[in-house]
């Protein structure tokens, strides 16, 4: 039997190192590229994110904007304390940081990517570079029914074909997909950051908080995590999520849109209230601009007193009423007018890909076509920032691995 796995990226390469060498079994990688699971090289400054700590299954589904009702059955199956133990079998030890994220020990991809490639080899896994798949090509009745081609115009006849290449930033990349009878979602980006042309606040760049909540003006929903400040806007955990969540919503609007910011993250009006009157009555006579009580970076605080109407002279105690309303809606509400975005290409997610009604979420199987199977974000599927997609990867592979061996 052949087995040939389309994609050399995080799933691809999982599935292949969790198929079992058998005898009279091969199975091929191919991989359009010349390197292997280049997005978890670079992913997490270098570090990869291999997953996150939340082992309540329900819970963890959440952070998937879609894709939701397949990982239910993935996960349950494959999350992330199988993801812990499967690594800890091969010698890699993961810490987890405050935030949840899991990483490696070592603070390098390179030690993710190394455990997968041994036991790839170790199940004799064969592995084609610059092999990008121009047609499949199905044939009822055939004993390797699936013939590929590929634009070197070579082929290769297989049994059962696991397509696991990554999510396309174009619909049209997607046609020799489509060509074989599937539908898709149709793709855009997920996780990127937002762009404030020319907007002062640009000038603070390389200012983090650690904690504030971000959400699309109109929108019900905020994520709340760290956000750093950019020369061309903003980015963190805390807007990449906001993207994820809202990006079928902002492609809509051209990515031009309002961001609402609460720099102080989840505190309320009621709460920042007391905060002030209590300031008031204690500190009185200190100088509001040089008594920064709510922990934000100093670059920043400095940023907000000018625009609430405070200058250096102004005392807690004698703040004027209209520049203590403006205060508050700065750092609860601060509204910023988005204009277009960044991705990273290296990291670069999509929502979109497969239809979900196309793949039985017990085995990644094709519903379309027996023997043709999915893992990763070639399907509808994807997570917030912080190990999500990687667990993905990890679960719809595996999962594809146990199917395609049966």
């Amino acid at each position: 039997m052949k087995i040939a796995i389309i994609g050399a990226g995080a799933a691809g390469c999982f599935a292949a190192a969790n198929i079992a060498r058998r005898s009279g079994v091969e199975v091929a990688l191919f991989e359009k590229t010349g390197k292997v699971m280049q997005k978890v090289k670079v992913s997490g400054g270098g570090r990869c994110n291999v997953t996150h700590e939340c082992f309540d299954i329900p819970t963890l589904v959440d952070r998937y904007p879609r894709g939701r009702q397949l990982l239910r059955k993935s996960l349950y199956r494959f999350g992330p304390q199988q993801t812990i133990d499967w690594f800890a079998a091969r010698g890699v030890r993961l810490k987890t940081e405050d935030d949840g994220r899991m990483f490696p020990t070592t603070n390098d991809s390179q030690t993710i990517i190394d455990a997968i490639w041994q036991e790839m080899q170790q199940q004799q896994v064969l592995v084609y570079y610059h092999k990008s798949v121009k047609r499949i090509t199905i044939r009822p009745g055939e004993a390797q029914r699936f013939l590929i081609e590929f634009a070197d115009t070579s082929v290769y006849a297989a049994d059962k074909v696991l397509i696991a290449a990554g999510g396309f930033p174009k619909a049209e990349q997607y046609e020799w997909l489509t060509a074989t009878g599937h539908h898709i979602e149709s793709p855009v980006p997920s996780l990127f950051t937002f762009n404030i042309p020319k907007h002062p606040i640009t000038e603070l760049m390389g200012v983090s908080v650690p904690d504030a909540a971000v959400k699309v003006a109109g929108a019900k929903t905020t994520q709340q995590g760290p956000l750093l400040i950019t020369h061309w806007g903003m980015s963190g955990p805390a807007v990449l999520r906001t993207s994820a969540i809202a990006a079928r919503e902002l492609a809509t609007c051209s990515y031009e849109f309002r961001a609402v910011v609460n720099w102080l993250g989840a505190t309320t009006d009621d709460e920042l209230r007391e905060q002030l009157q209590q300031l008031r009555m204690e500190h009185g006579k200190q100088f509001v601009a040089q008594k920064n009580p709510f922990g934000l970076p100093r670059r920043l605080w400095e940023y907000m007193m000018p625009r609430c109407g405070i200058t250096d002279q102004t005392r807690w105690g004698d703040i004027p009423a209209a520049a203590r309303n403006k205060l508050t809606e700065h750092l609860l509400r601060d509204v910023y007018n988005v204009s277009g975005k960044t991705t990273f290409k290296e990291e670069f997610v999509t929502c979109g890909g497969i239809k979900l009604t196309e793949v039985d979420a017990q085995t990644m199987e094709s519903r379309v076509h027996k023997d043709l199977y999915f893992a990763g974000e070639i399907m509808d599927v994807d997570g917030i920032t912080g190990g999500y997609n990687f667990q993905h990867a990890w679960s719809s592979g595996y999962t594809a691995a146990m199917a395609m061996q049966q």
